[in-house]
């Protein structure tokens, strides 16, 4: 049933929904989400996008409420926020982690699994080479401060996350 359904959301993303790229509505997700597992994304998603405006409380609950599981990723991954002026918010990778401990504290509450992942583009370091042709391609001026979108090894991803404690990483 899940892949049924997986299957049918991208069909609807892909031909009703493409506006230069898919878009899944909310409203399908919900239709057709039996036997899927929802996760929370990156920081485009919309858990960090509030998280990282400081919504309130409740607010995070109604959103967190919707995931089976809650994402974060390694810091090295979101660091072009610090490097963007409108992102007053964030100036530091201690800034960076402060956003992932808020959503490791929000799965806590409400009880929801947190999921570290890679979120990942290329497989190894040195493959950032063809996302960097790619992304200059598309016009970011930003093309060549890749970040490191690999596949990193389960040591790598408990180093990343150490500064949440041994046990929690």
């Amino acid at each position: 049933k899940g892949m049924e359904n997986l299957n049918r959301l991208v069909s609807i993303g892909q031909l009703d929904y493409f506006r230069r790229r898919p878009h899944m509505p909310r409203r399908f997700i919900q239709k057709y989400r039996e036997g899927l597992i929802v996760g929370s994304a990156c920081e485009a998603g919309e858990l960090f996008r509030a998280v990282l405006a400081g919504e309130s409380w409740d607010k995070l609950k109604k959103i967190a409420r919707f995931y089976d599981y809650l994402e974060i990723q390694p810091t090295g991954n979101n660091e072009f926020m610090i490097r963007d002026p409108k992102m007053t918010k964030v100036s530091t990778v201690a800034d960076l982690q402060d956003l992932n401990r808020k959503i490791v504290e929000l799965g806590e509450k409400f009880n929801k699994p947190v999921c570290a992942t890679c979120d990942v583009h290329f497989l190894n370091p040195e493959d950032e080479v063809y996302r960097r042709i790619i992304m200059s391609n598309k016009g970011f001026g930003d093309a060549d401060l890749q970040p490191p979108l690999y596949l990193r090894t389960t040591e790598e991803m408990l180093d990343e996350f150490q500064y949440l404690g041994a046990e929690k990483a």
